[in-house]
């Protein structure tokens, strides 16, 4: 049954696909051909946010972090503003394909130090969102994780490399809406298990003696706050892959209206999984079931013994409208950024294919890693391969005149610093280093860039 519903839900995608792309190019794949719909692109970005390991990871948060994580998200929503209103005018007056080609004026060795750390950022980040749906899909199925891995991506290459970016748009709005489906199935089947919703309404008002909020002070409250809205500037605002479809709306309005209504929504989905964790805590402890070591166990634990094909498909929705949209602006990033062939199709085509291997590849090797918390994990991955992206759009952005030829080596002894500084902050304090290691690799870049920086050519012709 479980093979049965993963080929349904794919041959429902390529439908899709086919009909969203009647015809296939490179101004199609990478641009959607600057039609598509705010309102649909919007819907969409909703399901492209939250992957697979966020369905997973964020009901299991409650166990340790209780609600503060929606401290977090409420800073995600500072942050699409921020990008509404300042990168993606900037964006929108330059005509851009990829947001990468921007950093060009800080010098050919910034620009292609950018799009490099994008690449490398995307596969490893893509890599571990994508780990835990295969595991589960592989246990589901009874095969071994790298078969499932295989299949999973052929799957997803095969919808995606027809229309790109146009594709997308569309095949997202169809699996955030499965996605929001299955988790208020979850939600009401735990809440029924509990008593239903005068019951539920009970232990609520009680839940902050089972998902404590109280071991968290102001400061790193503020800091989560801070860090939010940063993660959400580097992750979309300097993400070829967030950006890519908003790049496709019909106008710089549109775009912007996309960008602030997904941004509000973000927060509520959250609280609705925070929601779900909190149940399931409370369902754990009436149940006398101990809570298990890894939170991400929390709701796979319950998910597959009660509702094991609704999870399935929330799972597929949340995963594969992550890997699809990585997919797509991988081979974007490639074709125009380092290759600067834009309008060659056969290395599109190629380049599509190889980035698939190359984050399966990646998946495989999340998969003989052992964490207790994939989304931390992902985080802190953001703030040390992110963080050079922030100082060099900072640079450029605010530097127009000036380029550094240091770029590189920057870029690289950056997030060697920090990692530096955070053990020893950890090992002389007894306060250990976030989110907000991301603010602090963006610094360090910035400052270096600008240290090794001359006026660019162009300029003093001028």
């Amino acid at each position: 049954m479980t093979l049965i519903v993963i080929i349904t839900y794919f041959l429902l995608l390529l439908g899709v696909s086919r009909l969203a792309a009647s015809r296939s190019n490179n101004n199609v794949f990478f641009r959607g051909e600057r039609k598509s719909p705010w309102y649909m692109v919007a819907f969409g970005m909703v399901g492209a946010s939250i992957s697979g390991v966020s369905f997973v990871s964020v009901p299991g948060m409650v166990i340790h972090s209780g609600f503060s994580y929606l401290m977090v998200c409420a800073g995600f929503i500072l942050g699409y503003v921020i990008v509404a209103y300042v990168l993606l005018p900037y964006y929108y007056r330059h005509g851009v394909t990829s947001i990468y080609t921007i950093l060009k004026p800080a010098g050919n060795a910034a620009y292609k130090t950018g799009a490099s750390f994008f690449l490398l950022s995307k596969l490893l980040g893509t890599g571990a969102k994508f780990f835990v749906p295969c595991y589960i899909i592989s246990l589901m199925l009874g095969w071994h994780i790298s078969l499932t891995i295989l299949m999973l991506f052929t799957l997803v290459w095969l919808y995606t490399r027809r229309g790109g970016i146009k594709t997308l748009v569309w095949t997202d709005t169809l699996q955030t809406l499965c996605m929001l489906v299955t988790l208020i199935i979850i939600i009401w089947q735990v809440g029924q298990s509990l008593g239903g919703y005068t019951g539920n309404m009970g232990l609520i008002s009680h839940m902050r003696h089972i998902c404590p909020v109280g071991n968290f002070s102001p400061l790193s409250l503020a800091l989560s706050f801070l860090s939010g809205a940063f993660i959400v500037i580097v992750m979309t605002g300097l993400d070829q892959d967030m950006m890519q479809k908003n790049l496709t709306c019909k106008s710089l309005r549109d775009a912007q209206k996309d960008m602030c209504t997904y941004g509000v929504a973000f927060l509520p989905v959250n609280a609705l999984f925070l929601l779900l964790g909190a149940l399931l805590v409370i369902l754990s402890n009436r149940q006398g079931t101990p809570l298990p070591s890894n939170p991400d166990d929390l709701l796979i634990r319950y998910a597959l013994g009660h509702t094991p094909l609704i999870f399935l498909l929330g799972i597929l929705a949340t995963s594969f409208s992550t890997v699809d949209s990585s997919l797509t602006a991988l081979t974007t990033t490639f074709c125009i950024d380092i290759c600067e062939r834009p309008d060659d199709e056969r290395l599109r085509k190629r380049t599509h294919l190889t980035m698939a291997l190359l984050l399966a590849l990646c998946v495989f090797c999340f998969s003989l890693s052992d964490t207790t918390s994939l989304i931390d994990v992902i985080y802190t991955l953001v703030g040390y391969t992110y963080g050079p992206l922030l100082g060099l759009f900072s640079f450029a952005l605010l530097h127009g005149n000036r380029q550094s030829r240091h770029a590189p080596v920057i870029c690289i002894a950056a997030p060697m610093l920090c990692y530096v500084i955070s053990l020893a902050v950890s090992r002389y304090t007894t306060y250990h280093m976030g989110y907000e290691l991301l603010m602090l690799n963006g610094m360090l870049t910035y400052c270096g860039l600008y240290a090794t920086s001359c006026q660019n050519e162009k300029y003093k012709q001028k």
